[in-house]
């Protein structure tokens, strides 16, 4: 990979602290001050194949508004749903998570292959953690919406956002959006969490689970790998973890084109654009502000199949779109007022 040409904008703080290599040091006192293209221990910087020095990403450097970010991932997710609803009719939930990690692991192999990237052991730590928690998350919430309305799956599993928003909170003010916003996905639910299948809500509680680990692993991916590359090999361990109970359910399935097909489109939409667009999104928001924007994914399903589907809105429904946005709003305004945060020393533990 080329060096960075002089345009580059200076990359965020917790890139400061790393050496030109990308990789983490096991020193305690990895400082932001360090010289560009110096180690701290005063070993000279690496070279030679897979240890060219690491470029942040393009949405990285803050060309587009983190919150537009979440919203952009949000209308992604919400297009490739309505493919993956037609791989889980026929081939089962798995064989969707499956198709959905595993190529879009490959996808993103062939754009930013991994094994150039010269990180270090625990950035590919942190990066399979993240993907077992891709392929928890996900595997936990098809289940779940395989025996219980989504509705109601999607209110479970929102526990997890709420939970990071709510230990992220360090105002008043801040408890508003995350009510605001659970007020909201609590309505467009059916103002309800009844459900006759105890083994869907149990799925769909694991998930609400691991979607707050997907928030704050996550933002430690982003730091472990500031060019993006982490998020390729996270997708394929969770690819890896799903392929035989994918295949062992999926059965001949599996070979017809047009699932294959399908499971390219839902891992661009579902996987790729969105997983991207949100690790880019934490770079700059906190996780709790992340956690309230969350809940623009289901305001964004209702509002599509109004458009898309011809689902009509009923007077509740839409005022509950009304208060997720204003808890979205509310929460991104107050993040951009706040005084910007001292660059701080990367600290890695060995």
């Amino acid at each position: 990979m080329p060096a960075p040409d002089s345009g580059v904008d200076a990359v965020p703080s917790f890139e400061a602290g790393l050496p030109p290599g990308g990789r983490p040091q096991s020193t305690a006192g990895l400082s932001s001050g360090s010289p560009a293209g110096s180690d701290p221990a005063g070993a000279p910087p690496p070279s030679g194949p897979g240890s060219e020095p690491v470029r942040p990403s393009r949405l990285s450097r803050g060309a587009v508004p983190a919150p537009l970010l979440v919203v952009f991932a949000a209308i992604s997710v919400q297009g490739g749903a309505g493919v993956a609803v037609r791989i889980i009719d026929r081939a089962g939930p798995l064989v969707a998570v499956w198709l959905r990690l595993g190529l879009g692991a490959v996808l993103l192999a062939i754009v930013r292959p991994p094994w150039r990237s010269g990180m270090g052991r625990d950035a590919w730590r942190t990066a399979i953690l993240f993907g077992i928690v891709l392929a928890s998350m996900n595997g936990a919430f098809y289940v779940a919406i395989g025996r219980i309305p989504l509705g109601v799956a999607v209110t479970f599993e929102f526990w997890g956002p709420l939970a990071v928003a709510v230990a992220g909170s360090r105002r008043p003010l801040d408890l508003v959006w995350v009510a605001l916003a659970a007020v909201g996905i609590f309505t467009l639910a059916g103002g309800r969490l009844a459900a006759d299948d105890t083994i869907g809500v149990a799925f769909a509680l694991a998930a609400g689970g691991c979607w707050a680990l997907y928030i704050l692993i996550g933002s430690r991916l982003t730091k472990a790998w500031p060019d993006g590359r982490g998020l390729g090999v996270a997708m394929l361990v969770g690819g890896s973890i799903l392929a035989v109970p994918a295949v062992a359910t999926g059965g001949s399935w599996l070979l017809q084109p047009w699932v294959l097909g399908a499971g390219l489109i839902v891992a661009m939409f579902s996987s790729v654009i969105p997983y991207t667009l949100e690790l880019a999104a934490m770079r700059s928001l906190p996780p709790g502000v992340f956690g309230v924007l969350t809940s623009l994914d289901p305001a964004f399903a209702a509002l599509v199949g109004l458009v898309f589907l011809g689902q009509a809105l009923n007077l509740p429904e839409a005022l509950a779109i009304g208060l997720v946005i204003v808890a979205s709003a509310g929460t991104s305004l107050a993040h951009a007022r706040r005084p910007a945060v001292p660059d701080q020393p990367l600290v890695v533990a060995d």
